[in-house]
């Protein structure tokens, strides 16, 4: 595997913090604001600076290149894979009237199945259900094919997101990437750090990742009397207290951030399901126990590796970098003390993160993790 990453901020120069050599037929991994990612010159510079095929953009709140979180830039990194392949399909969530799950079986359906090892999904994150685009790709899968990935963001605006393959990113889009190969070893681990706190409540109406009641209350007045004053802030304020969220049955909780808010009907709509009967408590974190979250995904995702990862792709929640703020390096750091030094890193801070819970097969859309992808040949 070669790896060549580079990255700009506004008019400066482009800066390398590898080799700037030339690649065959690399997948390239373009992580970006998305002003810049509006911007016709921008792309005709990225273009030209990589003048691949296989270019694919997605919106951040913050990239993330070698130890560095970066804002406003662009972050690239190019993958020249020696021994093993990978293949890309996308789909617009718009043409299926913002039905993810049916835009997830038809990606799935789409890919070649020969060989295939892992999925990678960069997904437009600003409106589409992540827990129904997961479980649209997980419809026909194969056992020990596993997913992971993120939702595009758009630092804390929450106006729009953009992604694409080949093409200018646009809104709705959703990246597929399947990775192929018996000499592939990819491995990968998420994990929080957050604290659940006060009363444990029960969700009494809801349809999808659309919120209506909690305890038999609207569950936005709810929310907002546990925020007092920051409540005017909504939804920015809701990435600092995300909702613990265990679906009845079972036992694993998943965190979600709030996407946006419905004062019409005192509603949230959130990044994924919250299924009626789960049991919901606010979180809060602080820095020690976030940066103590990163360094415990990378502990996972090392754990049983039979090689040292030559790639890792970060995926990092918003609230995570609101949280750590100037210290915000720190988690790229403590990961990069787990894996090594040898090891490219890339990533970004997203609205969501997709990965299995740790020591099971089945995928979940997280919210306010740290999520690790590790891939090496």
């Amino acid at each position: 595997m070669k790896i060549v990453q580079g990255s700009k901020i506004g008019n400066q120069p482009w800066v390398f913090i590898t080799e700037n050599q030339r690649l065959n037929n690399p997948l390239v991994l373009i992580f970006a604001n998305r002003y810049a990612l509006e911007n016709e010159e921008v792309l005709a510079d990225i273009r030209t600076q990589f003048p691949y095929e296989h270019l694919v953009f997605g919106s951040t709140c913050g990239e993330i290149i070698g130890k560095e979180v970066t804002d406003n830039s662009i972050a690239v990194t190019a993958i020249e894979f020696e021994k093993s392949s990978f293949k890309i399909v996308t789909a617009n969530v718009l043409d299926f009237n913002k039905k993810a799950k049916n835009l997830g079986k038809e990606l799935f359906d789409k890919i070649p199945k020969s060989d295939l090892k892992h999925f990678f999904v960069l997904s437009e994150g600003s409106f589409v259900n992540g827990s129904s685009l997961i479980e649209g790709i997980e419809n026909k899968l194969y056992p020990n094919l596993s997913i992971t990935g993120g939702l595009c963001g758009d630092d804390d605006r929450f106006e729009k997101t953009l992604a694409s393959y080949k093409d200018n990113p646009k809104e709705g889009e959703v990246v597929l990437i399947g990775f192929y190969g018996n000499s592939l070893e990819i491995s990968f681990a998420s994990f929080g750090g957050w604290l659940p706190f006060g009363p444990e409540r029960k969700v009494t109406r809801a349809k999808s990742n659309i919120l209506f009641e909690i305890d038999d209350q609207p569950a936005l007045d709810l929310y907002k009397k546990y925020l007092g004053e920051k409540a005017s802030k909504l939804p920015q304020a809701s990435l600092l207290y995300p909702l613990n969220v265990t679906p009845e049955g079972t036992t694993e909780p998943v965190v979600r951030t709030i996407l946006k808010i419905n004062e019409n009907n005192n509603s949230m709509i959130l990044a994924g399901d919250v299924p009626v009967n789960s049991r919901v408590q606010l979180m809060m974190a602080a820095v020690d126990g976030i940066v103590a979250g990163a360094e415990r995904a990378a502990e996972l995702a090392m754990k049983n590796r039979k090689t040292e990862p030559q790639l890792a792709i970060l995926v990092s929640c918003i609230g995570r970098k609101l949280v750590l703020n100037q210290r915000v390096e720190e988690e790229i750091e403590q990961v990069q003390e787990i894996l090594g030094n040898h090891t490219a890193i890339c990533g970004f801070y997203s609205y969501g993160e997709i990965a299995p819970f740790n020591d099971t097969a089945n995928c979940q859309l997280h919210n306010q993790t740290m999520t690790l992808t590790l891939i090496s040949e």
